[in-house]
């Protein structure tokens, strides 16, 4: 079979194809042999070969790619199991894939992870947000608390596995996780806040901080929202009307009050920065 899988690849590479698109009779002809004598040796069918191939570290095609089948099959069971219960053998068995392929365009389990945090995280809508901002501050804070909200509440609910695990092993995968994304994470956040430092609206803090204080309530909701809803007498405001309790809070700690006053056209319900 080996020859055959070399045969497949070649004949691939050479039409810029899929193996699954390849004919058996251009198959053949790389191999040597005519159609009939492949096909008896694949037991009548091309579902070994492709699966032979599959077995080398290559995805044969005609299908979704290797890296979007794992990225989704991973999402899924850290969905179900937690970080830790995603091993690269359930991916590979969830996905349908082999060993070697994740290794290879992963290059291993930590990268898969990082992969699915970027997927399912807030990057992709941080980063269009940064590249067309509110011009308030006011509108800043509440669409950052709309892009957060909705990435840590979707499903599969990535954000909030990722943050318990690294709650639970500081120096686990979601450590790990993290440090390959925050620098960008961080680089979006800081092209929205500073500039209303600069400004004069936001107290003059590092980002960090000024994300903590922006992202720590919202985060500590939606850990703890699952626990309390069903308890009784809880009567937790919708999601909604608790992000807009969180811009109200965020804009009372950290916008200056001149800021705040001007934004609010001096009505004396403007946001007021502590002492």
């Amino acid at each position: 079979m080996k020859e055959l899988v070399t045969a497949a690849l070649t004949a691939a590479k050479e039409r810029g194809q899929d193996v699954a698109d390849v004919p058996l009779t251009a198959i053949a002809a790389t191999a040597g042999i005519s159609r009939s004598t492949l096909l008896r040796r694949l037991g009548g069918s091309r579902a070994a070969l492709d699966e032979a191939v599959r077995e080398s570290g290559t995805d044969p095609g005609g299908r979704p790619p290797v890296r979007e089948r794992a990225i989704e099959a991973a999402a899924l069971l850290v969905a179900e199991r937690g970080l830790a219960g995603v091993t690269l053998d359930a991916v590979a068995d969830r996905a349908d894939c082999s060993l070697p392929s994740l290794h290879t365009v992963f290059e291993g389990r930590d990268g898969l992870l990082a992969a699915v945090f970027e997927r399912h995280s807030a990057l992709p809508d941080l980063e269009a947000l940064a590249a067309d901002p509110p011009e308030d501050l006011e509108g800043t804070v509440r669409a950052l608390h709309a892009v957060f909200a909705a990435a840590f509440t979707h499903q599969p609910r990535i954000v909030p596995a990722v943050f318990a695990d690294l709650l639970g092993r500081p120096d686990g995968p979601a450590a790990r996780v993290m440090a390959a994304n925050l620098p960008r994470l961080l680089a979006g956040l800081d092209r929205l806040l500073q500039p209303h430092v600069r400004a004069g609206r936001l107290r003059p803090l590092p980002t960090a901080v000024l994300v903590q204080l922006l992202l720590g309530p919202l985060l500590n909701h939606v850990l703890i929202r699952p626990v309390l809803e069903p308890l009784p007498g809880a009567g937790l405001p919708s999601t909604d009307e608790t992000v807009e309790i969180f811009v109200g809070a965020y804009l009372r700690a950290v916008a200056l009050p001149e800021a705040g006053a001007a934004e609010s056209g001096g009505d004396g319900n403007a946001p007021r920065g502590g002492p």
